[in-house]
């Protein structure tokens, strides 16, 4: 799926990515200059075609060398989703052509709207209603995909007259909106993740993506969560093909282990493209809560896994430095928004509920 160029740039460039020895700007230049991000878009609106397991495979691949250019890819494919499912075309119309191409940065923005929606937490931005749109007012505390070269981020926003919370698209360049520096994560550096705080922004109705956020993020959620476990799935094989490397034959019972974990994580891939493929999981979201858990552990259980295969080797800087960022990958992939802890809590008080 990657073409030979872009793995070659991927691997040559993943430490420095993965530290922020590499400008961010790049990383999602090289994604779309290599056309992922038309996979799953209907090639009327640009794209190549295909449905959103395609997607979803595409960020997989990206993964399994780099998960910091992977969580890029997710941060702009999701944005682009958003735009495919919103009812206003003439928004999409504007901004799909220069997201396809990587020239405008789309940043998801609805983590704490995903939240939201499973009643962990209250909408951080609230919207006061002007004659020709809205005034914003609060914080998201952690965005990826802001590039400092411009960015358009999703957000859904508390009606301050007690109306349905609505989802709206924000431009970097609006009035009042403020980039934080970018935080100092562990890893995944050169992603552009950073906060945005708003102060009294204004945006205009033309700026909506629905009217209902109550209806619309139900509808993105799948697809929102199975990009995200993208991130899981490549990291998984990556670490996989690592230790059949290292174990070449020997240590049968590892072999075996290995073999089992991979049956798992592709059985568990095929299951959550059919639920994508017949819609299942906007009426079921805890079946694809269950799968999310499953890959994220599927990715630890590997990394893991290719530890134990390479031995001492691993904990050398000269041989283990890809080991090293993978097991930084690993940790991340369990708490980005919704972690696991959130889906276990959720899915607790849907079984109490029933």
């Amino acid at each position: 799926m990657l073409d030979h160029a872009f793995r070659q740039w991927l691997d040559a460039n993943a430490e420095a990515i993965d530290q922020g020895q590499c400008d961010p700007h790049r990383v999602l230049a090289q994604i779309a200059e290599s056309q992922l991000l038309r996979i799953g878009v209907d090639p009327a609106l640009g794209g190549s075609g295909g449905d959103v397991t395609a997607a979803v495979e595409a960020i997989a691949a990206i993964a399994s060398h780099s998960l910091a250019a992977a969580f890029v890819c997710w941060g702009q494919r999701a944005f682009i989703e958003y735009l495919l499912q919103s009812p206003n075309r003439a928004l999409c119309e504007r901004l799909l052509p220069d997201l396809l191409k990587g020239e405008l940065a789309g940043a998801t923005g609805l983590s704490n709207a995903m939240k939201f929606l499973s009643g962990i937490e209250a909408l951080q931005v609230r919207g006061r209603a002007e004659s020709d749109g809205w005034n914003l007012e609060g914080r998201l505390h952690w965005v990826t995909n802001l590039r400092q070269h411009g960015f358009v981020v999703a957000a859904a926003i508390e009606d301050d007259t007690g109306g349905a919370p609505f989802v709206v698209a924000i431009p970097s360049n609006a009035p009042g909106l403020e980039r934080s520096d970018d935080l100092q994560l562990m890893g995944l550096q050169s992603s552009n993740t950073a906060a945005l705080a708003f102060h009294q922004v204004p945006l205009a109705r033309d700026w909506l993506l629905h009217d209902n956020a109550r209806a619309f993020l139900p509808r993105v959620r799948p697809a929102f969560l199975a990009l995200q476990c993208g991130m899981a799935i490549g990291l998984a094989r990556r670490a996989l093909e690592e230790a059949q490397a290292h174990l070449q034959g020997r240590g049968a019972f590892l072999e075996e282990a290995r073999q089992v974990l991979a049956e798992r994580l592709e059985n568990t891939v095929a299951e959550l493209k059919q639920g994508l493929r017949d819609d299942r999981f906007q009426g079921q979201p805890a079946a694809l809560f269950k799968l999310r858990i499953t890959l994220a552990e599927c990715a630890a259980d590997a990394v893991q896994l290719e530890l134990q295969a390479s031995g001492g080797k691993a904990y050398l800087t000269a041989y283990g430095e890809g080991f090293a960022r993978r097991w930084r990958e690993s940790a991340f992939v369990p708490i980005v928004t919704p972690s696991l802890v959130q889906l276990r809590a959720e899915l607790q008080r849907q079984a109490a509920s029933a």
